[in-house]
C-alpha cells in the first residue's frame, strides 16, 4: 500500500500501482470524469500513471493552467498525426503548448507549403484522428533505439534533440499509429479534444537560431467543448478590431520606419504626450512616496554588465559590444538599468539614518529580440522603463515592499485594471545554475516577497521557476476586458547585486553592512504598457489620459469665432481640446470624431453662440443636452476625480 497526500493535506491509501485516475475516482466519479492530468511529487504525470510510492498528488481539470497545457500539448502530437498523414515526409520537431493553445514546428518536403486554404482539411484529420479515442501511452525508450528510429527516418533534427540526452531519460508518446520523442504530460486520451482550429502559419528558425534552417510553424487551439471554440474564435475577432497596431496608427499614436530600424518605435505627437501623461502621473505619486529621480546613460562600459551578471545571462540577447578607438574598450547598449543605479548609490557612504533611498529613472534599455519574436510595442528592442531601485536595510525591507504594491495597486486602478492576481515568482530548485546568489539569500527573499502578499491581502499564487536571474519577484497578472491574462508591474527582492557592487552602509553598531535592493516598476516597459492599455480599453483611454479630451464642430464657418472663444475657455479650465474647422458636414465631423474615440463632441451653432452654451455629444451617442462650458468643465473633472485619486 501507497500513503497519497492531496492539496489539502488529506493522506489516502490506496495499492501500490494504482492511477491518479483511482486516486479522483475514490472522491468522486465526477472528478474522475473531468481529470485530464495530474502532478506527482512536483512531477508532471499523464492520468493513468501508475504511482509506485508515497507522495504528494494534484490532479488537474481543463479548468486548470496545467490541465490546459496538458490538453493543448496533446492536440499538438494530434495535428502533428494529421500533417504526417498529408504530407508524406514531412519532418516533425517540437511541438509546445503555449499560453493560448499550442504549434508544431515541421519541415516540409521540398515544393510543399500550408497556406489558410490547407486548414480545414488539416483540422477535418484532426479531428478523425480525435474521434478514435486512442489512449496516450509513455515508454521508456534507450538512446540507441530512438536514434537509429530517427536517424532512418532522417530526421535531423530529432536526432539533434536527442544527442543532446542522457540514455535513461529518453521517453516515446504513443498513440494510434503515431509516435513522437516526448517528455509527457498529456490528457487519457484523443478522444476529449472535441474542437480543434488550426489558426495561423509562420516561419521559425529551427532552436531559434536564424543561422540554421528555416520550418513552418502551425498554430492551433483545442477545446473539450465546440462551443468553448466558438466563443474563442469570437473572442479573436474582437481582438482584432482591438489591435493596438491597427489602433496606434488610427489615433496617430507611433509608428515604425524600416529605415531605423526593426523593433524600435518612433512616437507621432499624440502618442508622445500620452506617454508624457503616464510619466507625469507616475512621477507625481513617485514624489509623494519618497522617490528622487536620477538619469543615466544609455550606454555603459561592458565591464559593468559583467560584474552585474547581466552580461553572462542576457550577452547573446543584447546588442554587440561598440569598440572604441581605444583599444580593449568596449560599451553595451544598456540592456537593464539597475547597474547604473548601483554605481550611482556608490558615489558616497551611507549611514543607516539615511536609508531607503529610491532611486527612480524613465530609462531606455535595448535588447536585440530575434526578428520573428518582435510584436509591434509589446516586444521591441529598445523600450522604456518605469525603473526605480530601492537600497534599505534588511529591517525596512517589509515596510518597502509593502509600499511599493500600494503604488502598483494605485497606479493599476487608475487605468481600469481591476482584474487581477499576483504571481510570486521563485526558484527552480531542480535548476539552481539558473540563478546567482547563495541559498540562504534565496530563502530570505522569497519569504519576504510571500509575506508582504499575505500582509496586503492580496489573492496570490506561487510559481516555481518564473524568478528573475538575480532574485524572486511578485507580478501582477492582470485581466484585459477580453478575459485575457498579461503581466503588468513587477517588483523583486535582490541580496545579490548589492553583494556584487560591493555596496554598504554603516549601522548603528557603526559596522558596515549590506543594503537589500528592491527592483520596481509599475508600468513594466510604457511601450508594452501602452499597448495592453490600447487593447483593454479598445482606444477608449481614461479621460484624464486621452490626448483629446473634447473636439468643438462649429456647424458652418460664421461660427468658428465662438467656437475660438469656446476653446479658450476649455483651456483656462485645463481641458485638452481643438476645433474641426473643416468645411464639412456636421454628420461627417461627428462620425471622424467617434472613430478617432474622442470623448466629448461640442456643437456649437447659432443657438450655442447666441446662449453662450455647448451642445454636447458624448462618445458612444449619448446626448447630454445644451450646458455652460463652465457647467461641462464640471463633468469632465467630476469624472477625471473619480478615477485618478491623489497617491497616499
Amino acid at each position: 500500500m501507497i500513503n497519497i497526500t492531496l492539496p489539502d493535506g488529506t493522506q489516502k491509501e490506496f495499492k501500490k500501482g494504482s492511477t491518479p485516475m483511482d486516486v479522483a475516482r475514490s472522491i468522486s466519479e465526477g472528478l474522475a470524469r473531468a481529470v485530464i492530468s495530474a502532478r506527482f511529487n512536483n512531477e508532471t504525470i499523464e492520468a493513468n500513471t501508475p504511482l509506485e510510492s508515497d507522495g504528494s498528488l494534484v490532479l488537474f481539470t481543463w479548468n486548470d493552467k496545467e490541465g490546459k497545457k496538458a490538453f493543448w500539448h496533446s492536440s499538438s502530437h494530434i495535428i502533428a498525426q494529421a500533417l504526417e498523414e498529408l504530407y508524406p515526409g514531412v519532418k516533425l520537431t517540437i511541438g509546445p503548448a503555449i499560453d493560448n493553445g499550442f504549434y508544431y514546428d515541421v519541415d516540409l518536403p521540398e515544393g510543399k507549403v500550408i497556406s489558410e486554404k490547407d486548414f480545414p482539411v488539416i483540422e477535418n484529420k484532426a479531428l478523425e484522428i480525435a474521434r478514435g479515442k486512442h489512449d496516450f501511452k509513455m515508454r521508456a525508450v534507450s538512446k540507441a533505439d530512438a536514434l537509429a528510429k530517427y536517424q532512418s527516418e532522417g530526421n535531423e533534427f530529432k536526432v539533434e534533440l536527442i544527442e543532446n540526452l542522457n540514455d535513461g531519460e529518453i521517453t516515446f508518446c504513443d498513440h494510434d499509429t503515431f509516435t513522437d520523442l516526448c517528455r509527457g504530460g498529456h490528457i487519457p486520451n484523443t478522444g476529449i479534444v472535441k474542437a480543434i482550429k488550426v489558426l495561423s502559419v509562420a516561419g521559425a528558425y529551427w532552436r531559434g537560431d536564424e543561422k540554421k534552417k528555416q520550418l513552418t510553424r502551425v498554430y492551433g487551439i483545442s477545446f473539450p467543448k465546440q462551443k468553448d471554440l466558438t466563443e474563442y474564435l469570437a473572442l479573436l475577432e474582437e481582438a482584432k478590431k482591438r489591435d493596438h497596431r491597427k489602433l496606434g496608427k488610427e489615433l496617430e499614436l507611433f509608428t515604425f520606419s524600416q529605415k531605423v530600424g526593426q523593433g524600435l518605435p518612433l512616437w507621432l505627437p499624440k502618442g508622445a504626450a500620452l506617454r508624457s501623461r503616464l510619466e507625469d502621473f507616475l512621477k507625481k505619486a513617485q514624489k509623494q512616496a519618497g522617490y528622487e529621480m536620477v538619469v543615466t546613460p544609455h550606454i555603459g562600459q561592458k565591464e559593468l554588465y559583467v560584474t552585474s551578471g547581466h552580461y553572462a545571462k542576457y550577452g547573446e540577447d543584447s546588442f554587440q559590444p561598440i569598440k572604441t578607438p581605444k583599444e580593449d574598450e568596449e560599451f553595451l547598449l544598456k540592456p537593464m538599468n539597475c547597474p547604473h543605479h548601483c554605481e550611482i548609490y556608490n558615489t558616497k557612504p551611507f549611514s543607516y539614518r539615511e536609508l531607503p533611498k529610491r532611486y527612480a529613472e524613465f530609462g531606455t534599455v535595448y535588447r536585440y529580440e530575434q526578428s520573428g519574436e518582435l510584436h509591434g510595442l509589446t516586444r521591441v528592442r529598445g523600450f522604456t522603463q518605469d525603473d526605480a531601485h530601492i537600497f534599505c536595510t534588511p529591517d525596512q525591507l517589509d515596510q518597502e515592499f509593502k509600499n511599493v504594491i500600494d503604488l502598483s495597486l494605485y497606479v493599476l486602478g487608475s487605468l481600469g485594471f481591476e482584474n487581477f492576481t499576483a504571481q510570486v515568482s521563485v526558484r527552480d530548485l531542480d535548476n539552481p545554475d539558473k540563478y546567482i546568489g547563495s541559498v540562504e539569500n534565496w530563502e530570505k527573499a522569497e519569504n519576504a516577497i510571500i509575506n508582504a502578499a499575505k500582509e496586503k491581502g492580496l489573492d496570490y499564487v506561487i510559481e516555481s521557476g518564473e524568478a528573475a536571474f538575480y532574485g524572486p519577484k511578485l507580478d501582477f497578472m492582470v485581466s484585459d476586458a477580453l478575459g485575457r491574462q498579461w503581466q503588468l508591474g513587477t517588483i523583486q527582492v535582490d541580496y545579490n547585486l548589492p553583494e556584487r557592487f560591493d555596496l554598504t552602509y554603516k549601522g548603528s553598531d557603526n559596522e558596515l553592512h549590506r543594503p537589500v535592493m528592491i527592483h520596481r516598476a509599475p508600468f513594466g516597459s510604457m511601450e508594452r504598457f501602452i499597448a495592453l492599455l490600447l487593447e483593454h480599453t479598445g482606444g477608449n483611454f481614461p479621460l484624464w489620459l486621452i490626448p483629446e479630451q473634447a473636439i468643438i464642430l462649429p456647424v458652418s464657418e460664421k461660427h468658428e469665432k465662438y467656437a475660438e472663444k469656446v476653446l479658450n475657455s476649455l483651456e483656462n479650465h485645463e481641458i485638452r481640446g481643438l476645433i474641426d474647422s473643416r468645411n464639412e458636414t456636421i454628420g461627417k465631423k461627428i462620425r471622424e470624431a467617434e472613430m478617432s474615440k474622442i470623448p466629448f463632441m461640442l456643437i456649437v451653432g447659432d443657438q450655442e453662440a447666441e446662449n453662450n452654451s455647448l451642445s454636447i455629444r458624448r462618445h458612444g451617442g449619448e446626448d447630454l443636452g445644451s450646458i455652460s462650458v463652465e457647467a461641462f468643465a464640471e463633468i469632465v473633472n467630476k469624472e477625471i476625480n473619480s478615477t485618478l485619486k491623489s497617491f497616499k
